[in-house]
This record gives C-alpha cells, structure tokens and sequence, in this order.
C-alpha cells in the first residue's frame, strides 16, 4: 500500500461520502499505478458516519480516545500505507488536491507535503477574518522563528506524512494541537517538509464547526511556547539578573535624582521585586519543561535539575534561618518602638527580594527532585 487516506470523523454523516468520492477522484486519475486506502478514524459518532464510509468504501477504525488529535493519531496508526495523509471530512478542502500533495511528497522526497490555504484561494466566509489575519500568521510566524521554518500555513489540516518518519516524532496531543506538534516536531527532527498552493472552501450551511476559536488558539499558543523552553530559561534568568542588580543599587543609593527623575526610591524596588518574582517564575517554568524536551539546558540550569538531596536540603536550611533573622529583627525593633508604626519598609522589600526569589527556586527545585524521584516525568 503505497497511501492511507485518513478522515478524522465525528458526526460527520451530511459530507463524509463526498469527501470519500472527492477523494477517490483525484487519487484515480493516477491510474491503477497508484494502490490506496480511506480510512475514517471515527471518534465515537452518535449518527450513521460510519455506516455511510463503509458503504462508499472506506475502512473505518473506531477510536475511542476522544479528540482531534486522537481521532488522527489512531487513524495513521492503522494506516497501511508508505505514506499518510489527512483532511477535514467537512467538505472545505480542496481534496482535488489530494494527488498532487502526494506526488509532491514523493518527488521532492519530503516527509511532510502540507497543502496551503494561505497560498490559495480562500472563498468568502470560508475563514473567520479572526483566524486569517491574526491566528494563522501569528502562529505560523511564531513556529518560523522559535524553530527555523518556511511554513505559510501552520493550521492546514491537510497534510501527506511519510509513515516511517511520523513514527520518530513522538506525536502526543490529542486536542486540535496536534497541527502545531506535527510541525514542531517535523521541524526539530530536520524532516524535510513541503507546500502546495491549495485553498479553503465554505463548509454547509448550519454545520457546527468542532473548532472553538479561543479554546484551540490558546492550546495552539501555549504548545508551540512550551516545545522552546530556552526561550523561558533565557528570559526568566535575564529577568531577575537585571531586577537584581538594580535592586543593589537601589539599596546602596537610595533614591536619587537622574535628569530630573526621581528613581531608587519604595515605588522603584517594588516594582523591581516584582519584576524579580516575574524572572523566577519564567526560569521555574523552563526548568519543569527541560525535563520532558529532549533541548539542553545552559550547565547552570542543568546543576540546578540535578542538584542532590544533601545540597538542596541545606540550601532550604539556610534561607528559611535568613528569613527567621529578618523577621525577629522587625519584631524586636517593633517591640524596641513600643508596638508604633515602623520605618522598614526599604528593608522589607530588599529582604524580601534577596530571600525569596531563592526560597521560590530551593522550594521548586524540591517539587521537581520529588517527580523525578517518583519517577512522574
């Protein structure tokens, strides 16, 4: 078998067999050279979906894991074919493009053909303006830059995998992610990957489209930031690097006047605390992300990931004492002032600042050492 034909299907009973048919005539036209298959993974229709596909010809595999992504990766997975391919069974694409998106996969030797909607024609209400002028650009920019691609169309769902590569790439979303981890994973393996112009047509009127805008873009979003968490690493750490040191100063000038503006002072080390607590929480985020990425931390990082019991215990000894001397010294000198109002808030801030972004790492390095221990990541 040289190509799979893969329908994600859920309730899709009005256009499943013209999506069949459509497709079956652009493969055909390559002759009987061309051996095939149509699969629709069905994800738990309640309607006649799966009754219609195989009356029209299709192998239907029943996926019960729910989602997009699910419904996709058990369809591919009892694919037969050399290569897998897959679109919407909505009746929007150009599925007449089935034949040239598998002959461009096999003459460019790509282990990725995607079929572009942005490079097409798109007709009138095909695509909410939302999703072609912000949500697909945003995205597609962003997977360029974090992982050096030349894509147009990060969200087309109608693609041509070669099998044996697909199976490298570790593939796990089951929601509508699944576009942007197909891409994102392709890209870090240094797959080859393609593009044909294509297009979007307007689904049936009253159909209820399983995409849900904010949802899906959120989950496209936060994926495509969590497969670079160098990005955190970096950020975080320069973060409480800069906010740290201008915290020294603050501390040892106290406020001054620069070019007629007045800095150092209560508001300035605040905002640097918080700016600090920021950077610490990037830079946790990063770490509890290394530990599923296959990316390698800087050395500093890695130490920290790895430190051991003996060295992490005294390291949370040490900073709750400091924050015990902190705190009894306020008390006393509160005590000392007869319980009356007290001046240290400059001391508070810059204690607090010293003392707790180190507490937040010692006790998010404790979580991290107790999962891995456990063996959960």
């Amino acid at each position: 078998m040289e190509l799979s034909f893969v329908f994600p299907c859920l309730n899709e009973e009005e256009t499943i067999v013209a999506c069949i048919e459509a497709v079956k005539r652009s493969l055909d036209e390559a002759g009987s050279h061309l051996r095939y298959e149509i699969v629709v993974a069905d994800n738990g229709s309640t309607d006649r979906s799966a009754e219609l596909a195989t009356g029209a010809g299709a192998r239907v595999v029943p996926v019960s894991e729910r989602g997009y992504g699910a419904a996709l990766r058990g369809g591919i997975s009892a694919a037969a074919g050399k290569y897998v391919m897959f679109a919407d069974a909505d009746m929007t694409y150009q599925y007449e493009d089935a034949l040239p998106l598998y002959q461009k996969a096999v003459q460019e030797d790509a282990d990725m053909a995607i079929a572009s909607r942005m490079q097409g024609v798109i007709e009138p209400g095909a695509m909410p303006p939302l999703h072609r002028w912000l949500g697909t650009p945003v995205l597609t920019t962003l997977i360029n830059l974090l992982f050096h691609g030349k894509l147009s169309d990060c969200n087309s769902g109608f693609r041509c995998l070669r099998k044996s590569a697909y199976e490298t790439w570790g593939i796990r979303a089951n929601g509508m992610e699944f576009a942007s981890e197909l891409l994102i994973k392709a890209l870090k393996h240094g797959a080859r990957t393609v593009e044909i112009k294509s297009g979007l047509r307007r689904g049936p009127e009253g159909r209820v489209a399983h995409l849900r805008t904010w949802r899906d873009g959120m989950r496209h979003l936060l994926f495509i930031l969590s497969e670079r968490p160098r990005l955190f690493e970096f950020s975080g750490l320069l973060l409480v690097a800069v906010s740290t040191t201008l915290q020294i100063f603050a501390i040892a000038l106290g406020p001054t006047e620069i070019g007629g503006l007045n800095i150092f002072d209560m508001h300035s080390k605040a905002l640097l605390l918080l700016a600090g607590i920021t950077g610490m929480q990037l830079y946790l985020f990063s770490c509890i992300l290394f530990l599923r990425e296959r990316e390698q931390p800087t050395p500093l990082t890695a130490s920290l990931i790895g430190i051991e019991e003996a060295p992490l215990f005294f390291l949370l000894l040490a900073i709750l004492v400091m924050e015990s001397v902190l705190v009894g010294g306020v008390v006393l000198n509160w005590t000392l002032n007869n319980f009356a109002n007290l001046d240290l808030a400059n001391v508070l801030v810059g204690g607090i600042h010293f003392l707790g972004l180190p507490l937040m790492l010692a006790i998010a390095l404790l979580g991290l050492h107790v999962f891995k221990k456990s063996g959960d990541v």
